[in-house]
Order: C-alpha cells, then sequence, then structure tokens
C-alpha cells in the first residue's frame, strides 16, 4: 500500500545496515541517511523480507492456535486469555498486517521487478513465491484484502475477494516454480541468492521443494469447492499428488529457519526493538507468562486415540519444573509424571467450569522452604501447581544464565521451568516439512479410497516429526551440557519413536481423518494449518479429539456476541488501519460476501465487517461458494 510503502522504506537503510553487522547476510555502499527505492538493490531486500514475512505470519499463526484447543492462559490473562475461550478482539489482529504490508510486502515487488530485469531469476522466483505465502496468509486471516493493487498507486486501494486471492496466489506460485526451475544465473557479475537467504541458504532445490509444498497445501485447503482444477478454484487431488512428489522427500529437504539464542546487533524496525535472531514464537509467548496446555494436548500427547501409548513427544511438549523438595520417579496419585525433582504439566480443562471459578493460577515459588504454592484463599484454586506455564529464558537478549526460567529469579534453579519446544529463544520455525507433506499426502490418499497408501503416509509423517523434533533436543543439549538433566531436552530413543508409531496412533483399519489431522496438528504446533484444518471441516469433534467450544464462552455476553451459538470462529476483522482509512472500500467488499451484514434491523447502512459477529463468517476457501 503506498502509503505504508514509504514507511519502511525511511527505516530500510538502517535495519539492512544492522544486518549487515550481525550476520554478514548484506553487504551495502548507500547512504545511511539518504535510504530510498531505487539506492537499495534486490539482493539487498531479502533477508529484510524473509525476517518480516517470518515473524508476522508466526505471530499470527501462534494467535490463531491459542484458539483452537490445545493451549490456554492464566485467568486473567489478557487478551490470549479471552481469546482461548473464544472471545477474540480487536487486540489481536494488527500485527500480523503491519508486518506482512509494512515490513514484508513493501520491498517484494521492487525485488521481484528489479531481479527480473536483471534477469536475476532465482531472485524473482523468491519474490513471487513470497508474495503468495504472506497474501495466502492474509486470505486465511481476513478473506478479503487489497490485493491487486495493493503495491499500485492508490492510498486507498481496492479490495479484492478471497477467490481473486486465492487464484493470485497460485499464479504466482507457478510463477515462482518456472523461475526457480531455469537455476543458477551463470553470470558471475549477479548476485546469488544465498547472500541474504537464511530461510534457504541459497538452495534453489529446497526452494522448488517448499513452493510444491505450499501449492499441495493450499490445494488441499479446497476440500469444500467441487473437483476440477485449481487453477479455477477447484479441489484437485491428482495435482496435491503430483505436488508431493516434488516437495520435501525427507527431513533433509525441510524449509527450517534456525534461530539463535544472540542478542545480534539487528533489531526489527517496526517498534518492537528485538533482536532477528530469536525465534518469533518466544517473542509473542515463550518469554511471556502463564501459558499452560490444555487437556485436549494432554490427552492426545499421553493417550492418543485411546490406545495408551505414551507419545515420546509429550516430555518436549508439556512443560515441565524443578520440585526440589521430592525425588519420585513415574506417576503419582494426581496424574502428574516425574523424574526425580523435574514434575511435568497437567493440561487445563476447558469444558469445565475452571475459567468461572477463577483458574487456572500461575504458580509461585516459596524460597524458604524451596516449594512452588498458589498465592490464593481460593480453595479450588490451591491445586493448580500443577498446571505448569510455558515460559522459558535466553542468555542473549536477556543475559540470563540459562534458557530455563526461573520462577523466583535469576539462577534460582530451584524454581526452574523447561517451557515447551516450539516457543522456545532458539526454537526452530518450521516453514515446510516432509511431514507436513506426509499428512497432506495421507488425507489425500485417505479420501481417494487408498487406505493402505495414506497409513503408510501417516506412518512415515509421525515418525518424521519425532526424528526431526530431535535434531533440535540434541543441537540443545550440545550447546549447554546442562540441559541433558532436564527430562524436557532428553532426545527421545529411537525405541520410544518406535513404539510410537507401531502402536500408538492406531491401525491401518482404524485410520480415520481424525488420526491424520490431529498428528499433523502436533507436528505442525503454533501454524496457521491447524485453524484452516479447523474451519475445513467444521470443527467436528468427531475429528478434532478432545474438542469442544471452552465452556467460559458462554459465560461471557461479550464472547456470544462475537460468536454465538451455533456458529463458529472463521476469521479475522480487519483491522483498525483498514475500516479508519480505507472504509469505502472495506464497506464495498461485503456485497460480495456471503453473509456480510450490511444494514441493520431497521434497513440503515452498517459497516459490515464491524459488526460483532463478523468473526463467523466463513472466508471465500471455507465455503462452498463459487
Amino acid at each position: 500500500m503506498k502509503s505504508l510503502k514509504s514507511i519502511i522504506l525511511c527505516g530500510l537503510g538502517v535495519a539492512m545496515l544492522s544486518l549487515t553487522s550481525c550476520n554478514d547476510w548484506l553487504d551495502i555502499n548507500v547512504d545511511p541517511d539518504s535510504p530510498s527505492a531505487e539506492s537499495t538493490t534486490y539482493d539487498q531486500r531479502l533477508a529484510h523480507i524473509e525476517f518480516y514475512t517470518n515473524s508476522g505470519l508466526q505471530f499470527g499463526a501462534w494467535r490463531t492456535t491459542m484458539a483452537m484447543g490445545d493451549w490456554t492462559r492464566n485467568n486473567g490473562g489478557g487478551n490470549y486469555w479471552h481469546v482461548s475461550y473464544w472471545y477474540p478482539v480487536d487486540g489481536q489482529v494488527t500485527t500480523v498486517y503491519q508486518w506482512w504490508f509494512v515490513g514484508a510486502y513493501a520491498n517484494v515487488p521492487d525485488m521481484i521487478a528489479k531481479a527480473e530485469e536483471a534477469e536475476n531469476w532465482q531472485f524473482a522466483g523468491a519474490g513471487y513465491l513470497i508474495k503468495a505465502y504472506g497474501f495466502m496468509a492474509m486470505t486465511d486471516l481476513h478473506g478479503e484484502m487489497p490485493y491487486t493493487q495493493a503495491a499500485a498507486e492508490p492510498a486507498t486501494p481496492e479490495y479484492d475477494t478471497g477467490k481473486t486471492i486465492y487464484l493470485g496466489c497460485f499464479e504466482c506460485i507457478d510463477k515462482a516454480i518456472e523461475l526457480l526451475e531455469k537455476g543458477q544465473s551463470q553470470d558471475p557479475a549477479l548476485p546469488t541468492l544465498a547472500a541474504g537467504d537464511w530461510w534457504n541458504k541459497g538452495d534453489l532445490n529446497k526452494w522448488i521443494k517448499l513452493a510444491y509444498m505450499l501449492k499441495a497445501r493450499w490445494i488441499n485447503k479446497l476440500n469444500k469447492k467441487a473437483p476440477g482444477s485449481y487453477k479455477d478454484g477447484k479441489y484437485d487431488a491428482d495435482e496435491i499428488l503430483r505436488c508431493l512428489d516434488k516437495a520435501m522427500q525427507s527431513n533433509a529437504d525441510n524449509t527450517i529457519v534456525n534461530h539463535t539464542d544472540d542478542n545480534g546487533a539487528t533489531h526489527d524496525n517496526l517498534g518492537w526493538d528485538e533482536p532477528v535472531d530469536y525465534s518469533p514464537l518466544f517473542s509473542v509467548s515463550g518469554m511471556n507468562s502463564g501459558y499452560m496446555p490444555t487437556k485436549m494436548l494432554y490427552d492426545n500427547l499421553t493417550n492418543f486415540a485411546g490406545k495408551g501409548v505414551e507419545d515420546p513427544r509429550a516430555d518436549h511438549i508439556l512443560p515441565w519444573a524443578y520440585s526440589p523438595n521430592r525425588s519420585e520417579v513415574g506417576v503419582d496419585a494426581a496424574g502428574v509424571k516425574w523424574d526425580g525433582h523435574w514434575r511435568r504439566s497437567l493440561g487445563v480443562d476447558m469444558a469445565s467450569d475452571i475459567n468461572s471459578q477463577g483458574g487456572p493460577l500461575r504458580a509461585m515459588f516459596n524460597t524458604e522452604t524451596n516449594s512452588w504454592y498458589i498465592s490464593t484463599t481460593n480453595e479450588a484454586r490451591m491445586g493448580d501447581t500443577v498446571y505448569i506455564e510455558g515460559t522459558s529464558d535466553c542468555k542473549g537478549y536477556f543475559a540470563n544464565p540459562s534458557i530455563l526460567y526461573c520462577r523466583a529469579g535469576s539462577g534460582k534453579f530451584e524454581s526452574a521451568e523447561s517451557g515447551t519446544f516450539y516457543t522456545r529463544v532458539s526454537s526452530p520455525t518450521y516453514i515446510g516439512t516432509y511431514a507436513e507433506c506426509c499428512f497432506i499426502k495421507a488425507e489425500t490418499l485417505f479420501k481417494k479410497g487408498d487406505k493402505a497408501g495414506a497409513y503408510d503416509a501417516y506412518k512415515k509423517g509421525v515418525k518424521a516429526s519425532c526424528e526431526l523434533m530431535n535434531e533440535k533436543l540434541e543441537a540443545w543439549i550440545a550447546e549447554d551440557a546442562s540441559l541433558a538433566d532436564c527430562p524436557s531436552f532428553t532426545p527421545m530413543t529411537d525405541e520410544a519413536i518406535d513404539n510410537f508409531v507401531n502402536n500408538g496412533i492406531g491401525t491401518q483399519a482404524e485410520l480415520t481423518i481424525g488420526h491424520i489431522l490431529m498428528q499433523k496438528r502436533i507436528a505442525l504446533m503454533f501454524s496457521y494449518e491447524i485453524w484452516n484444518d479447523m474451519r475445513r471441516y467444521d470443527f467436528d469433534p468427531n475429528i478434532f479429539f478432545g474438542w469442544s467450544i471452552p465452556a467460559y464462552h458462554y459465560k461471557v455476553a461479550a464472547a456470544m456476541l462475537a460468536i454465538p451459538e451455533g456458529k463458529q470462529y472463521r476469521r479475522w476483522r480487519q483491522c483498525s488501519h483498514e475500516y479508519n482509512y480505507n472504509s469505502k472500500n472495506l464497506q464495498a467488499i461485503g456485497a460480495q460476501v456471503p453473509g456480510a451484514r450490511m444494514t441493520d434491523s431497521e434497513g440503515k447502512e452498517v459497516m459490515w465487517n464491524r459488526q460483532d459477529d463478523a468473526w463467523t463468517i466463513p472466508v471465500w476457501w471455507d465455503s462452498n461458494q463459487e
């Protein structure tokens, strides 16, 4: 958007100079006091675009996941506690919009244009792929969005329908594949992708595989559409399988951002002033207090589909707390798992009345007695010590001695908490993985009636997820040997993985879409695909094991206005920038949105996207709309 573009160009030179000092991403000879679109070359933009795209989309993925049943927050814990019981609020919707449009996309069209002019097809191909990746997330979240005019002259661009954006993203991804498959330029004077690429380190084969995986992912979302060509917005099962044949074939092909526990000179310039090195999920979740697993997540990790075999990933996803006064090993009478002095979290039952009773509450630590307690006079809450928050720490940005969070203060190890695998400072971002390919293949083959092929892909997906998690667990222990004493960091054994794959995920005869999608969500935790899958299958509790709308939702009047009984959480409303500064175009697109309420009971015009229940309007791909 033109008005936003000028904002990011003002900070672009400073940002890129600091990128150079931190990670040697760029080599820039530009006056930092006078940055401009003309003086900034296409190769200098890529790292900046990748950072803001990844961070913005990860922030959005975390926020959507908070509403899908696996995580909650302590009672009264702000916007994301509200979201976890299906009370969506406007405070959750702005950041992703800003980081995509202002931080990333403002640079994408110029990068593509200049790379094409130079016939440097690898940069142009990466640009088209990132454009598709970002706008697909925008239509996943909001449905309609300025797209064709998003980088054009109008300061108030017109909106496009979800279908227009969707098909436009397919055109971009096909163009990206075409350009990336041209390979590395033979002109030694042209910059290579590796210079600024921290997603795939310049590996064109990984970029191509990522493109095919994303294409398969997006076609798979069209399962509510009639069969046909994806180019017409139809569900194209054969094209999904063709894409998967060209996507990741093992974990070696994955696109992963391996974040680090550093406090380098490079910080973002959109107001957060945080290092670009560390995980976006640490920024919004891991470094913050009170995020707790739910009973739904706990049950699916410890007794998946009632098979009675614990998932070896359970120890690494469910947080642990150090409890120095007890040295039990095994499961106690309350169901808490102990490993020497460490104890593992139980899950908050969102189907119960715990929120109505003021819980869950965060645990405190008494340094005199070396024990955990709940600071309350409410007897119903005194047992909330069984819920352990996913908070973790860092050595770089916070300059603390460990990535274990100490509840009683830095260095007081007796009060240590482990955090959870996906939200630590150096947790990896899984942009595209072989495991996801396996689960998409399993779903597609299952619907085609090939249950044997589906089951084989399903098992491979589970095993790939476990093995990929082990890679990071081993890296953490290699970086800090003291972490090996915490069961959250102990790598899974081959025996435990094989036992779970062979005995804990069901047989071929038992396989259902629910088995596939629930294992997929564990492998892709904190991903848009969790919300996308739940919308694709209409939040069906027969598919999403243990799911129900949280009980507290029905107790909060504002939550019931936002998502009335009988409806589901289907989209985000637009952020304030759009309805404050582009309201005419936002209102105009409403005429093409089934379910949009354009007038009130008296026939007076109202802003459709500002209605209390606009959150329940399906986006285009989530409907049977042509």
